[in-house]
């Protein structure tokens, strides 16, 4: 099994950055990427296999947004692979994953939970190609596409991978035994089972919902899962925090190991502290 880290924006807030902005996690690409560094310093030294890039929110559009020249744009969103395995180096036999998240990450309205953005497929294509292309040219060892919510945006995606011909894992936000937009988890774990996607799974959902959809995943897919939960609670898109109780994977996760999770870790309010139990708990 591989542990992978938890949530790169709460551990930066621990770290005293205030992420409410448009950006999140991303404006600290221009800002303070040493404090990034030191994120994924900490989840290596818990005991994490893999770190995942600030990109999950950069996007050529999203800086764009916040007054970012194109040409800059693209060199933070390198930078987040560059920060990421300057860190890995660090720490021999540990692997990078580039972020890819939805487009409605880029938004910053929590449409990234709701899928269904009222785009053309076209629009979709024209927001993640270029960043894929650029992130996998900064040579990271594989892509971390996140938080998809919809199959019509998980199409797109999957067609984009497979010209790229590039590894990756594929992981949707879910809500019970559907996508966030409302589609079956039987329909959407099909879509992503092409040579390029080395796992299929969940992230930022419910830790309870986690190890029905693994078993949904391995038999649909044919693949290894992925399963890193946020800790059960819910975003407030308006006052851009979460609110309500939650717990650490720790607890849960040898069932989802059970289930066919070869990848596990955490998601959003996931810390250093809760991948240092997992790491523990698991081995």
């Amino acid at each position: 099994m591989v542990i992978l880290d938890g949530g790169l924006s709460n551990a930066l807030e621990d770290r005293g950055h205030d992420l409410s902005d448009a950006l999140w996690s991303a404006r600290l690409l221009r800002d303070a990427p040493s404090e990034i560094a030191a994120v994924h310093r900490a989840y290596y030294a818990a005991g994490a296999m893999v770190a995942t890039t600030a990109s999950y929110q950069a996007s050529v559009d999203g800086f764009a947004r916040a007054g970012v020249e194109r040409a800059e744009a693209e060199r933070l969103i390198t930078s987040s692979v560059r920060i990421a395995l300057e860190v890995r180096d660090e720490f021999p036999g540990r692997l990078v994953a580039a972020s890819v998240g939805p487009y409605g990450a880029m938004l910053a309205d929590g449409s990234e939970y709701r899928g269904r953005y009222g785009v053309s497929s076209q629009v979709l294509r024209d927001f993640h190609g270029p960043r894929l292309e650029l992130l996998a040219a900064a040579g990271p060892d594989l892509l971390a596409v996140e938080t998809i919510p919809d199959t019509d945006e998980a199409e797109v995606l999957v067609d984009l991978l497979r010209e790229l011909d590039f590894p990756a894992w594929f992981s949707y936000s879910i809500e019970g035994d559907h996508t966030r937009a409302g589609q079956p988890l039987t329909d959407a774990f099909a879509i992503p089972a092409i040579p390029q996607v080395i796992a299929v799974g969940i992230n930022c959902c419910k830790p309870t919902d986690v190890r029905a959809a693994v078993q949904t995943a391995v038999a649909v897919s044919g693949k290894p899962a992925i399963a890193y939960p946020n800790r059960g609670e819910s975003w407030d898109a308006v006052a851009r925090t979460w609110v309500g109780d939650g717990t650490g994977p720790a607890a849960l996760a040898p069932g989802w190991v059970e289930a066919g999770a070869k990848y596990v870790g955490g998601c959003c309010r996931v810390s250093p502290d809760d991948i240092q139990a997992l790491a523990t708990g698991v081995a």
